[in-house]
């Protein structure tokens, strides 16, 4: 019954997630938002798995927190700089250093 309780709560946090994630005035604010309803989903996928016998929810819940976080810094690595490839191009790097 706790559990079922525990649940409950973190839908519920994940609601208000959202609705950050939907009002925040700044992106990062946004981002934030969907990344702590990201960690909450891997909560969520634990309990449920915990109330099922399913153990191997855990390794679900665990690359999904893998993907959330490279989701996360990638998203951020976007807003920054306008591109995922940013930083990479190492023979420009070298050529502005030159001259």
């Amino acid at each position: 019954m706790i559990y079922a309780a525990v649940t409950l709560a973190l839908l519920v946090a994940m609601a208000m997630a959202l609705g950050r994630a939907w009002l925040g005035p700044t992106v990062y604010d946004r981002i934030l938002a969907l990344n702590t309803f990201g960690t909450e989903t891997v909560l969520v996928i634990a309990v449920v798995g915990f109330l099922f016998g399913r153990p191997e929810f855990l390794d679900i819940a665990i690359l999904y927190a893998l993907i959330n976080f490279i989701g996360t810094i990638a998203a951020l690595k976007f807003f920054k700089f306008g591109d995922l490839g940013h930083g990479l191009d190492y023979e420009e790097d070298d050529e502005e250093g030159a001259a």
